[in-house]
């Protein structure tokens, strides 16, 4: 082991060249990795009124995306969708993304249909508990009653509407069962939904990557990790939300909590993708992860729990490392680093499906770090075909070969 100022002499000589690692590393990744096929798509309008789309969310016939980001609307936007509703204003439409047969999926308006959904349960989520909440309704496929009622949780969902300077608002704090003659027609207003079904190519779901990013254009983007964990949610997909709890990995990444934007599940997905596959890696990192996440639903119960306690073995085995290892100096986590020492501490033993049972020598990640063909393969086109398997080669042969000796 090194000594502590060992290691901060150490790192000083590797230092700026990895700060510029992690800045080439954000400015690479989504370079040439725009790539558009052509897609047979039918969309049809459907008018359906509010009570028929709450009892879609409560049966599972429309089932809202897993986004981390989950419900974001605080209580006077939401308040304001509802006036909207009740009085006749239109809103924007829905689009819906047909799975299968009474089975759709949330392209656009989750938080509208959220809003909706919450309003006639008559209860607002908290903000502190929201993640929680969103885990719960995508494993549920509804909030239980018991949730509901749980304080902790919800507070009333009265709403909360501004006075007009002439005279009082005469819908402000009322809720879904003080409506009065208000109720009858809320419940029945109807709200445009576009139906999406792709029909070419067949067995294909990639359309829907591009209907997400295109219809959130106008304003934040979903990431797309977010829309992988919606569209393609797994066994696989909960295990790495659940991983990415680990104080451990925590530590590692530099973060105490989760990104809202899932982009460390994002980098949990890149590791178990090119241990899995990365002898058929080829660019764009975008497709490959994409096409990774959607083979990942067919994992087996037995797949899942081995990739999940490999992982843990992983963490074990970088338990008597310094913390700055998969870092630089500001904290920076560089992906690129992280994917190569994951890759090839846990390639050797996919076979018979054994885990770690070793801690990773620091000395050969410092030797592997300050390789030049690794800085060169990680300084410029790091998603390239190329440089990541010419990084995961060099990997091999200094953690690998010299780290089993």
């Amino acid at each position: 082991m090194l000594k502590e100022e060992e290691w901060q002499e150490k790192e000083e000589e590797w230092l700026e060249k990895e700060e510029e690692w992690h800045e080439k590393e954000e400015e690479t990744e989504t370079e040439g990795e725009y790539v558009f096929g052509e897609y047979e798509i039918t969309s049809s309008p459907n008018d359906f009124n509010i009570l028929t789309l709450y009892n879609f969310l409560e049966s599972g016939v429309v089932k809202i995306p897993s986004f981390q980001r989950n419900f974001v609307w605080d209580i006077n936007r939401a308040s304001k969708l509802i006036e909207s509703l009740i009085i006749g204003l239109p809103i924007p439409q829905i689009f819906l993304y047909e799975e299968s047969r009474n089975k759709f999926l949330v392209i656009d308006g989750q938080q509208r249909l959220m809003s909706i959904y919450y309003f006639m349960k008559q209860r607002f989520p908290k903000k502190e508990k929201r993640t929680e909440l969103g885990n719960i309704f995508d494993k549920e496929g509804k909030i239980p009653d018991e949730i509901l009622e749980d304080s902790e949780y919800f507070r009333p969902f009265k709403l909360k509407l501004p006075d007009s300077p002439e005279k009082p608002n005469k819908l402000k704090n009322l809720t879904y069962d003080t409506l009065g003659d208000f109720k009858t027609g809320f419940d029945l207003r109807t709200v445009r939904n576009m139906i999406i079904k792709q029909n070419q190519p067949a067995n294909d779901n990639s359309s829907i990557y591009e209907i997400f990013n295109r219809l959130n254009s106008g304003g934040l983007n979903l990431s797309p990790q977010e829309i992988r964990s919606s569209i393609n949610h797994s066994r696989f997909d909960d295990m790495l939300k659940r991983i990415n709890l680990d104080e451990r990995w925590r530590r590692i990444i530099g973060q105490p909590n989760p990104d809202s934007r899932l982009k460390d599940v994002e980098i949990l997905l890149r590791g178990f993708a090119m241990l899995y596959k990365s002898e058929v890696y080829k660019a764009p990192m975008v497709k490959f992860l994409n096409t990774f996440a959607t083979n990942a639903q067919k994992f087996d119960d037995d797949k899942v729990l081995y990739s999940e306690k490999i992982f843990y073995s992983f963490l074990t085995s970088c338990e008597k490392l310094e913390p700055a290892v998969f870092c630089t100096h500001n904290g920076k986590f560089n992906i690129s680093i992280y994917e190569a020492i994951f890759t090839v501490t846990c390639k050797p033993h996919l076979q018979d499906m054994s885990l770690i049972e070793h801690f990773i020598d620091d000395e050969l990640i410092l030797e592997l770090k300050g390789n030049q063909e690794f800085i060169q393969a990680t300084n410029s086109a790091t998603a390239s075909k190329e440089n990541v398997l010419l990084r995961l080669k060099i990997a091999e042969e200094i953690l690998g070969l010299k780290g089993r000796e």
